[in-house]
């Protein structure tokens, strides 16, 4: 009964210690701002991915309804980079990736730049208009990186013709 007692006491020892927070630990306080929403918009479920240098682990944060974060990061010199979300996003290439800094009088961290996206495609000189939707193409072109979906009967059983068309098989003669 004795030697019970003492290995529970041992283990609960054991899991106080891991969950002290040990000041080598950085805290990430930050957010993101959706620039074509409606005030009060509901930003949660945004993912955010935190990658620091000479750390082989990615972080992951996810944001609340009001698109705030927070994640503990295990170096300073880190940046921060949308992933992604339950909708789809669109992010221009200058926000696309932000660092990581130190905010002044404080122990915690902040990106250097906001976080910021659009739920709908900026028509912007920063993407060209094109905002990586489906193309439109009906017809081949070669050349190109179009797909070609051609209708085949459900009945056949066979995955969509896009896969498969066009096929140029690459023939030498030597």
């Amino acid at each position: 009964m004795a030697a019970k007692m003492i290995i529970v006491r041992l283990v609960l020892s054991i899991l106080a210690l891991s969950m002290i927070e040990f000041s080598s630990c950085h805290l990430l306080k930050s957010s993101v701002a959706c620039l074509d929403c409606l005030t009060r918009s509901n930003l949660a479920g945004i993912k955010i991915l935190i990658k620091c240098n000479q750390v082989k682990n990615i972080a992951m944060a996810t944001t609340n309804e009001h698109g705030t974060f927070e994640r503990q990061l295990p170096s300073s010199n880190c940046q921060a980079k949308i992933l992604g979300g339950p909708k789809q996003l669109y992010i221009s290439k200058k926000n696309m990736i932000t660092s990581i800094k130190k905010v002044e009088k404080t122990s915690s961290y902040t990106t250097s730049q906001p976080l910021s996206f659009y739920t709908s495609c900026p028509l912007s000189q920063d993407n060209d208009g094109k905002c990586g939707t489906q193309n439109d193409a009906v017809g081949m072109n070669i050349g190109s990186s179009k797909t070609v979906d051609i209708p085949l009967p459900k009945e056949w059983g066979l995955a969509p013709s896009s896969y498969y068309v066009p096929f140029m098989p690459i023939i030498g003669i030597p």
